[in-house]
């Protein structure tokens, strides 16, 4: 009978400490959560969207479409025409737009596709490629840049 008493108080025991600990945020998930909102204090606009068809990211599953990171700007004034490219081999891929932007070089890791539509550029990438947030300001200043082309 004194043994019952131990197992059943070690087992209570095991099992708040894995409650706690499950409790704990990833390293990733705090990454992850550290850069978004650094993006957001620089005037950056992070969020999680579904990935468009014409982006082609592969799907989650063969009935589910993957969650990707779209990070853009707004530009209060402009009348931005719509634009649609794809990143290939660090280039632009125009789908639908402007010829001056097919070809332009993309020095961003992780990039996937960008788009621009009336007073909005934004870029859709992976955020794993960048966890330290390094090229936050890059990815500033080439979506004003896009916008001013």
């Amino acid at each position: 009978m004194e043994n019952t008493g131990i197992w059943v108080a070690v087992a209570i025991i095991i099992f708040v400490m894995g409650s706690i600990f499950g409790l704990r945020v990833s390293p990733r998930e705090k990454a992850l959560g550290l850069m978004r909102e650094k993006a957001r204090k620089m005037g950056l606009h992070p969020r999680l969207v579904v990935a468009p068809d014409w982006t082609k990211i592969p799907k989650a599953t063969e009935s589910r479409a993957s969650m990707v990171a779209y990070y853009s700007v707004l530009i209060a004034d402009a009348r931005l025409p719509l634009m649609r490219a794809l990143v290939t081999d660090q280039k632009l891929e125009l789908l639908h737009g402007d010829e001056k932007f097919q070809g332009l070089p993309i020095a961003l890791k992780g990039i996937y596709a960008i788009d621009m539509q009336a007073n909005c550029v934004g870029i859709y990438w992976d955020e794993e490629a960048d966890l330290r947030a390094t090229q936050l300001d890059e990815m500033k200043a080439f979506l004003h840049s896009l916008a001013e082309r």
